[in-house]
């Protein structure tokens, strides 16, 4: 083995691409050398807040809305193991109905709309296409009047 005149090659490789007019280092506010920066070029990094946040929406369970067959299918979740992301109850107005809407816990499993009496509807979203079953796609545009009425609190 030849250590030595190994390392004497790196060195000389090292020392001929960094050398004092090959590289130079800098941060992104330092201006090139020269007059290279075009009109449309990336602005330097800023600590200001480019991004106004948007609020999380609070909501708020509205317990009196919990039919006989909700309170099952609660203590039925309850049951299992906690799901990510957690199972949320909404009630709504859809097509002049009180519907649930129960959504599902994660990748690919489709979320579930019921009846009053518990019978399900359809499924709105989730699946393998995202567009769940197609029974009532335009759920998203048409539902008002939105109401939590359970979230897993583990």
């Amino acid at each position: 083995m030849r250590p030595l005149p190994t390392l004497l090659a790196a060195t000389l490789l090292l020392a001929s691409a960094c050398g004092a007019d090959r590289v130079t280092v800098g941060t992104p506010t330092t201006q090139p050398n020269g007059n290279s920066i075009a009109e449309n070029s990336t602005p330097a990094p800023t600590s200001a807040n480019t991004v106004d946040p948007v609020p999380a929406r609070i909501a708020i369970e509205d317990t009196t809305a919990r039919p006989q067959w909700l309170k099952a299918r609660i203590a039925a979740t309850l049951g299992h193991r906690k799901q990510y992301p957690i199972i949320r109850i909404y009630r709504y107005v859809y097509n002049d109905q009180t519907v649930y809407w129960e959504t599902a816990p994660c990748c690919d499993q489709q979320s579930t709309v019921y009846d009053t009496k518990g019978n399900v509807l359809c499924h709105p979203d989730g699946g393998i296409t995202g567009k769940g079953d197609g029974q009532c796609a335009n759920f998203e545009k048409r539902k008002a009047n939105e109401r939590l009425v359970w979230q897993d609190p583990r």
